[in-house]
């Protein structure tokens, strides 16, 4: 029999927890057959929302655009093709 394991990235953080959440926390842990942490995760996400995905190629659709009719910033080609410039191999002094 073959095993997946799957690994999920997450950040290791340290709580400071008064004595009474602490023994709440470790008795609905045993209860529940969950950890602590899982049980720190599941009251965060129930209080403060769970994670959100954006849809990336929509927000940049929404701003795409943004800055088009503003007078104030005058000819702007030049310069985005200064920026867009490769300069690297002048800056290392390669070329």
């Amino acid at each position: 029999m073959r095993q997946c394991i799957i690994y999920i990235a997450v950040k290791r953080t340290q709580l400071y927890l008064e004595e009474d959440i602490a023994k709440i926390l470790s008795a609905v842990s045993r209860q529940q057959g969950k950890t602590v942490s899982e049980l720190v995760r599941q009251c965060v996400r129930e209080k403060f929302g769970a994670k959100k995905s954006v849809d990336k190629a929509a927000l940049a659709r929404q701003i795409a655009g943004l800055w088009k009719h503003r007078k104030d910033l005058g000819k702007t080609d030049r310069l985005i093709r200064r920026l867009r410039k490769d300069s690297r191999r002048e800056r290392l002094k390669l070329g």
